[in-house]
Protein backbone atom coordinates (compact mmCIF):
# COMPACT_ATOMS: atom_id res chain seq x y z
CA UNK A 1 0.00 0.00 0.00
CA UNK A 2 3.01 2.19 0.83
CA UNK A 3 4.36 1.56 -3.02
CA UNK A 4 0.47 2.50 -3.97
CA UNK A 5 0.41 5.60 -2.23
CA UNK A 6 3.98 6.70 -3.24
CA UNK A 7 2.97 5.72 -7.17
CA UNK A 8 -0.09 7.94 -7.02
CA UNK A 9 1.10 10.99 -5.45
CA UNK A 10 4.05 10.75 -8.34
CA UNK A 11 0.99 11.37 -10.77
CA UNK A 12 -0.93 13.56 -8.21
CA UNK A 13 2.08 16.63 -7.63
CA UNK A 14 2.22 17.08 -11.83
CA UNK A 15 -1.65 16.90 -12.07
CA UNK A 16 -1.98 19.66 -9.62
CA UNK A 17 0.87 21.70 -11.13
CA UNK A 18 -0.06 21.73 -14.44
CA UNK A 19 -3.96 22.20 -13.29
CA UNK A 20 -2.72 25.47 -11.52
CA UNK A 21 -0.84 26.22 -14.66
CA UNK A 22 -3.35 26.17 -16.67
CA UNK A 23 -6.11 28.02 -14.75
CA UNK A 24 -3.57 30.64 -14.10
CA UNK A 25 -2.79 31.15 -18.03
CA UNK A 26 -6.75 30.84 -18.67
CA UNK A 27 -6.93 33.85 -15.65
CA UNK A 28 -4.46 36.07 -17.19
CA UNK A 29 -5.84 35.47 -20.59
CA UNK A 30 -9.03 37.27 -19.56
CA UNK A 31 -9.60 40.90 -20.93
CA UNK A 32 -11.56 41.42 -17.62
CA UNK A 33 -9.54 43.89 -16.02
CA UNK A 34 -8.85 42.56 -12.33
CA UNK A 35 -8.55 46.33 -10.62
CA UNK A 36 -12.25 47.89 -12.52
CA UNK A 37 -13.09 44.06 -11.54
CA UNK A 38 -12.29 44.99 -7.62
CA UNK A 39 -14.05 48.33 -7.36
CA UNK A 40 -16.89 47.69 -9.41
CA UNK A 41 -19.27 50.06 -9.66
CA UNK A 42 -17.20 53.03 -8.42
CA UNK A 43 -14.02 52.20 -11.14
CA UNK A 44 -16.56 54.58 -13.20
CA UNK A 45 -15.68 57.11 -11.13
CA UNK A 46 -12.21 56.06 -10.32
CA UNK A 47 -9.33 57.88 -11.44
CA UNK A 48 -6.97 56.10 -14.10
CA UNK A 49 -4.24 56.87 -11.42
CA UNK A 50 -5.99 55.09 -8.68
CA UNK A 51 -6.87 52.03 -10.72
CA UNK A 52 -3.50 52.01 -11.65
CA UNK A 53 -2.77 52.20 -8.03
CA UNK A 54 -4.25 49.34 -7.16
CA UNK A 55 -2.63 47.12 -10.75
CA UNK A 56 0.62 48.03 -9.00
CA UNK A 57 -0.30 46.45 -5.72
CA UNK A 58 -1.83 43.46 -7.15
CA UNK A 59 1.36 43.32 -9.65
CA UNK A 60 -1.01 43.05 -12.51
CA UNK A 61 1.48 44.50 -14.94
CA UNK A 62 4.39 42.20 -13.49
CA UNK A 63 6.09 39.80 -16.13
CA UNK A 64 3.63 36.27 -15.97
CA UNK A 65 6.23 33.68 -14.57
CA UNK A 66 6.20 36.23 -11.46
CA UNK A 67 2.33 36.25 -11.33
CA UNK A 68 2.72 32.70 -11.21
CA UNK A 69 5.38 32.20 -8.78
CA UNK A 70 4.16 34.62 -6.43
CA UNK A 71 0.47 33.25 -7.07
CA UNK A 72 1.52 29.81 -6.51
CA UNK A 73 3.50 30.64 -3.20
CA UNK A 74 0.20 32.48 -1.60
CA UNK A 75 -1.85 28.95 -3.14
CA UNK A 76 1.29 27.17 -0.73
CA UNK A 77 0.47 29.50 2.34
CA UNK A 78 -2.76 28.67 2.18
CA UNK A 79 -3.67 32.05 1.24
CA UNK A 80 -6.20 31.51 -2.31
CA UNK A 81 -6.67 34.99 -3.12
CA UNK A 82 -9.67 37.27 -2.86
CA UNK A 83 -12.99 36.66 -4.56
CA UNK A 84 -14.18 39.81 -6.45
CA UNK A 85 -17.64 38.07 -7.26
CA UNK A 86 -18.60 37.20 -3.47
CA UNK A 87 -16.40 40.29 -1.86
CA UNK A 88 -14.64 37.59 0.75
CA UNK A 89 -11.73 35.34 1.09
CA UNK A 90 -11.66 32.74 -1.55
CA UNK A 91 -11.19 30.32 1.39
CA UNK A 92 -14.07 31.24 3.58
CA UNK A 93 -16.33 30.86 0.20
CA UNK A 94 -14.82 27.16 -0.03
CA UNK A 95 -14.96 26.63 3.59
CA UNK A 96 -19.26 27.98 4.12
CA UNK A 97 -19.98 26.36 0.84
CA UNK A 98 -17.47 22.36 -0.04
CA UNK A 99 -19.68 20.90 3.41
CA UNK A 100 -23.12 21.16 1.18
CA UNK A 101 -21.44 20.11 -2.19
CA UNK A 102 -19.79 16.74 -0.12
CA UNK A 103 -23.09 16.17 1.85
CA UNK A 104 -24.93 15.82 -1.71
CA UNK A 105 -21.81 13.78 -3.59
CA UNK A 106 -21.90 11.60 -0.07
CA UNK A 107 -25.18 10.96 0.11
CA UNK A 108 -25.85 10.39 -3.89
CA UNK A 109 -22.99 7.83 -3.87
CA UNK A 110 -24.52 5.60 -1.51
CA UNK A 111 -27.97 5.78 -3.12
CA UNK A 112 -25.91 5.57 -6.39
CA UNK A 113 -24.29 2.42 -5.32
CA UNK A 114 -26.77 0.69 -3.00
CA UNK A 115 -29.41 0.73 -5.99
CA UNK A 116 -27.07 0.19 -9.19
CA UNK A 117 -25.57 -3.56 -7.00
CA UNK A 118 -29.28 -4.58 -6.36
CA UNK A 119 -31.08 -3.14 -9.69
CA UNK A 120 -28.00 -4.80 -11.48
CA UNK A 121 -27.51 -7.76 -9.43
CA UNK A 122 -31.30 -8.88 -9.65
CA UNK A 123 -30.96 -8.04 -13.51
CA UNK A 124 -28.53 -10.24 -14.37
CA UNK A 125 -30.23 -13.09 -12.24
CA UNK A 126 -33.26 -12.51 -14.31
CA UNK A 127 -31.36 -11.52 -17.84
CA UNK A 128 -33.00 -11.99 -20.92
CA UNK A 129 -36.11 -11.54 -18.76
CA UNK A 130 -38.59 -8.35 -18.46
CA UNK A 131 -36.78 -6.68 -15.54
CA UNK A 132 -33.39 -7.74 -17.39
CA UNK A 133 -34.89 -5.75 -20.27
CA UNK A 134 -36.90 -3.03 -18.76
CA UNK A 135 -33.36 -2.39 -16.52
CA UNK A 136 -31.11 -2.11 -19.61
CA UNK A 137 -33.84 -0.11 -21.24
CA UNK A 138 -34.07 2.61 -18.63
CA UNK A 139 -30.52 2.53 -18.27
CA UNK A 140 -29.67 3.19 -21.75
CA UNK A 141 -32.92 6.10 -21.86
CA UNK A 142 -31.29 7.85 -18.91
CA UNK A 143 -28.11 8.06 -20.02
CA UNK A 144 -29.13 9.89 -23.03
CA UNK A 145 -30.78 12.63 -20.84
CA UNK A 146 -28.81 15.54 -19.59
CA UNK A 147 -29.04 16.03 -15.68
CA UNK A 148 -30.15 19.73 -16.51
CA UNK A 149 -32.85 18.05 -18.64
CA UNK A 150 -33.84 15.82 -15.61
CA UNK A 151 -33.59 18.33 -13.14
CA UNK A 152 -36.03 20.66 -14.50
CA UNK A 153 -38.29 17.99 -15.25
CA UNK A 154 -38.74 16.65 -11.44
CA UNK A 155 -39.25 20.12 -10.34
CA UNK A 156 -41.91 20.75 -13.26
CA UNK A 157 -43.76 17.29 -12.05
CA UNK A 158 -42.92 16.71 -8.11
CA UNK A 159 -42.77 20.30 -7.07
CA UNK A 160 -44.39 22.48 -8.92
CA UNK A 161 -47.46 20.15 -9.72
CA UNK A 162 -47.39 17.96 -7.21
CA UNK A 163 -46.34 20.20 -4.79
CA UNK A 164 -44.86 17.30 -2.65
CA UNK A 165 -41.42 18.32 -2.17
CA UNK A 166 -39.37 22.19 -2.49
CA UNK A 167 -38.52 23.53 -5.88
CA UNK A 168 -34.95 24.68 -4.50
CA UNK A 169 -32.60 25.78 -1.32
CA UNK A 170 -32.07 24.08 1.90
CA UNK A 171 -34.46 25.34 3.62
CA UNK A 172 -38.07 26.73 3.91
CA UNK A 173 -38.18 30.42 3.03
CA UNK A 174 -39.38 31.66 6.50
CA UNK A 175 -37.44 29.00 8.25
CA UNK A 176 -35.05 31.38 10.63
CA UNK A 177 -32.61 28.20 10.87
CA UNK A 178 -31.05 25.24 9.40
CA UNK A 179 -33.24 21.93 10.81
CA UNK A 180 -31.88 18.31 9.36
CA UNK A 181 -35.92 17.43 8.73
CA UNK A 182 -35.88 20.84 6.90
CA UNK A 183 -32.91 20.32 4.97
CA UNK A 184 -33.40 16.22 4.49
CA UNK A 185 -36.94 17.22 2.75
CA UNK A 186 -35.33 19.75 0.37
CA UNK A 187 -32.61 17.51 -0.45
CA UNK A 188 -35.00 14.33 -1.79
CA UNK A 189 -35.10 15.88 -5.64
CA UNK A 190 -31.59 17.24 -5.75
CA UNK A 191 -30.01 13.62 -4.69
CA UNK A 192 -32.33 11.56 -6.74
CA UNK A 193 -32.23 13.16 -10.02
CA UNK A 194 -28.05 13.43 -9.27
CA UNK A 195 -28.14 9.41 -8.56
CA UNK A 196 -30.57 8.69 -11.44
CA UNK A 197 -28.43 10.59 -13.57
CA UNK A 198 -25.32 8.91 -12.79
CA UNK A 199 -26.60 5.50 -12.13
CA UNK A 200 -26.76 3.90 -16.00
CA UNK A 201 -22.91 2.71 -16.01
CA UNK A 202 -23.00 1.44 -12.46
CA UNK A 203 -26.56 -0.87 -13.44
CA UNK A 204 -24.79 -1.97 -16.31
CA UNK A 205 -21.65 -2.85 -15.47
CA UNK A 206 -22.78 -4.52 -12.78
CA UNK A 207 -25.11 -6.51 -14.33
CA UNK A 208 -22.65 -7.49 -17.28
CA UNK A 209 -20.09 -8.15 -14.10
CA UNK A 210 -22.60 -10.32 -12.13
CA UNK A 211 -24.05 -12.36 -15.39
CA UNK A 212 -20.18 -13.32 -16.22
CA UNK A 213 -19.52 -14.43 -12.74
CA UNK A 214 -22.27 -16.66 -12.79
CA UNK A 215 -20.76 -18.90 -15.32
CA UNK A 216 -17.65 -18.83 -13.55
CA UNK A 217 -16.66 -22.35 -12.29
CA UNK A 218 -16.88 -21.80 -8.48
CA UNK A 219 -19.66 -19.88 -9.08
CA UNK A 220 -21.38 -23.18 -10.74
CA UNK A 221 -19.89 -25.21 -8.21
CA UNK A 222 -21.43 -23.59 -5.14
CA UNK A 223 -24.75 -23.88 -7.52
CA UNK A 224 -24.03 -27.81 -7.59
CA UNK A 225 -23.73 -28.18 -4.13
CA UNK A 226 -27.47 -27.18 -2.97
CA UNK A 227 -26.85 -23.80 -1.78
CA UNK A 228 -29.43 -21.23 -1.97
CA UNK A 229 -30.09 -18.69 -4.95
CA UNK A 230 -29.48 -16.04 -2.95
CA UNK A 231 -26.40 -17.18 -1.32
CA UNK A 232 -25.25 -17.93 -4.77
CA UNK A 233 -26.05 -14.71 -6.01
CA UNK A 234 -25.20 -12.25 -3.26
CA UNK A 235 -22.05 -14.25 -1.58
CA UNK A 236 -20.90 -15.69 -4.58
CA UNK A 237 -21.31 -13.82 -7.48
CA UNK A 238 -22.07 -10.32 -6.66
CA UNK A 239 -18.60 -10.58 -3.99
CA UNK A 240 -16.93 -11.78 -7.53
CA UNK A 241 -18.05 -8.66 -9.42
CA UNK A 242 -17.32 -6.50 -6.23
CA UNK A 243 -13.51 -5.85 -7.24
CA UNK A 244 -13.74 -3.89 -10.47
CA UNK A 245 -16.81 -2.12 -9.13
CA UNK A 246 -14.38 -0.81 -6.88
CA UNK A 247 -12.10 0.61 -9.79
CA UNK A 248 -15.65 1.72 -11.56
CA UNK A 249 -16.24 4.40 -8.86
CA UNK A 250 -13.18 5.93 -8.32
CA UNK A 251 -12.83 6.98 -12.56
CA UNK A 252 -16.35 7.97 -12.64
CA UNK A 253 -16.38 10.46 -9.56
CA UNK A 254 -15.35 13.13 -12.05
CA UNK A 255 -18.19 13.04 -13.80
CA UNK A 256 -20.66 12.77 -10.57
CA UNK A 257 -18.81 15.94 -8.85
CA UNK A 258 -19.43 17.50 -12.88
CA UNK A 259 -23.13 16.49 -12.61
CA UNK A 260 -23.88 17.86 -8.72
CA UNK A 261 -22.54 21.61 -10.40
CA UNK A 262 -25.15 21.27 -12.69
CA UNK A 263 -27.96 19.94 -10.16
CA UNK A 264 -26.82 22.86 -7.15
CA UNK A 265 -27.33 25.52 -10.05
CA UNK A 266 -30.52 24.58 -10.91
CA UNK A 267 -31.82 23.86 -7.47
CA UNK A 268 -30.38 26.49 -6.23
CA UNK A 269 -27.96 24.69 -3.55
CA UNK A 270 -25.51 27.13 -1.48
CA UNK A 271 -22.73 24.56 -2.59
CA UNK A 272 -19.54 24.83 -5.12
CA UNK A 273 -21.11 23.93 -7.68
CA UNK A 274 -23.63 27.01 -8.26
CA UNK A 275 -20.65 29.40 -6.69
CA UNK A 276 -18.24 28.38 -9.49
CA UNK A 277 -20.74 28.75 -12.33
CA UNK A 278 -21.32 32.65 -10.58
CA UNK A 279 -17.76 32.76 -11.00
CA UNK A 280 -17.02 31.47 -14.28
CA UNK A 281 -20.02 33.89 -15.57
CA UNK A 282 -18.64 36.86 -13.15
CA UNK A 283 -14.77 35.89 -14.27
CA UNK A 284 -14.11 35.42 -11.15
CA UNK A 285 -10.59 34.08 -11.63
CA UNK A 286 -9.22 33.51 -7.59
CA UNK A 287 -12.34 31.01 -7.10
CA UNK A 288 -12.43 29.25 -9.86
CA UNK A 289 -8.95 28.34 -9.91
CA UNK A 290 -8.93 27.55 -6.22
CA UNK A 291 -12.59 25.75 -6.46
CA UNK A 292 -10.54 23.67 -9.75
CA UNK A 293 -7.29 22.76 -7.39
CA UNK A 294 -9.87 21.89 -4.40
CA UNK A 295 -11.71 19.86 -6.89
CA UNK A 296 -8.97 18.34 -8.88
CA UNK A 297 -7.18 17.25 -5.30
CA UNK A 298 -10.06 15.64 -4.49
CA UNK A 299 -10.84 13.65 -7.23
CA UNK A 300 -6.81 12.26 -6.91
CA UNK A 301 -7.73 11.33 -3.20
CA UNK A 302 -10.44 9.54 -3.89
CA UNK A 303 -8.83 7.15 -6.92
CA UNK A 304 -5.94 7.14 -4.05
CA UNK A 305 -8.57 5.48 -1.50
CA UNK A 306 -10.19 3.32 -4.17
CA UNK A 307 -7.06 1.64 -5.26
CA UNK A 308 -5.93 1.19 -1.47
CA UNK A 309 -9.61 -0.63 -1.21
CA UNK A 310 -8.91 -2.47 -4.01
CA UNK A 311 -5.53 -3.71 -2.89
CA UNK A 312 -6.84 -4.41 0.28
CA UNK A 313 -9.82 -6.26 -0.82
CA UNK A 314 -7.29 -8.48 -2.88
CA UNK A 315 -3.90 -8.29 -1.81
CA UNK A 316 -2.99 -10.80 -4.81
CA UNK A 317 -3.71 -7.70 -6.58
CA UNK A 318 -0.62 -5.09 -7.84
CA UNK A 319 -1.48 -1.77 -9.03
CA UNK A 320 0.59 -0.68 -11.18
CA UNK A 321 1.07 3.10 -12.98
Amino acid sequence: MIRVVRRRLAVAVPVLFATSIGMFLLGAASPIDPAMQYAGAAAFSMSEENLQQIRDNWGVDDPLPVQYLRWLGNLVQGDLGWSTSRHQAVTEVIADRAGWTLLLIGITLAVVLTGSLLAGTLAAHRRGGLFDRGVRAAAYAVESMPVFWLALGAIAVFALALGWFPAGGLTGVRATSTSFPDVAHHLVLPVTVLAISQAPWFVLFVRDAVAESLREDHVLAARARGLAGRTVLFGHALRTALLPFLTLVGTHLPELVGGSVLVETVFSLPGLGAVSVQAALGGDFPLLAAITLVTTAVVLTANLLTDLAYTAADPRVRIDG
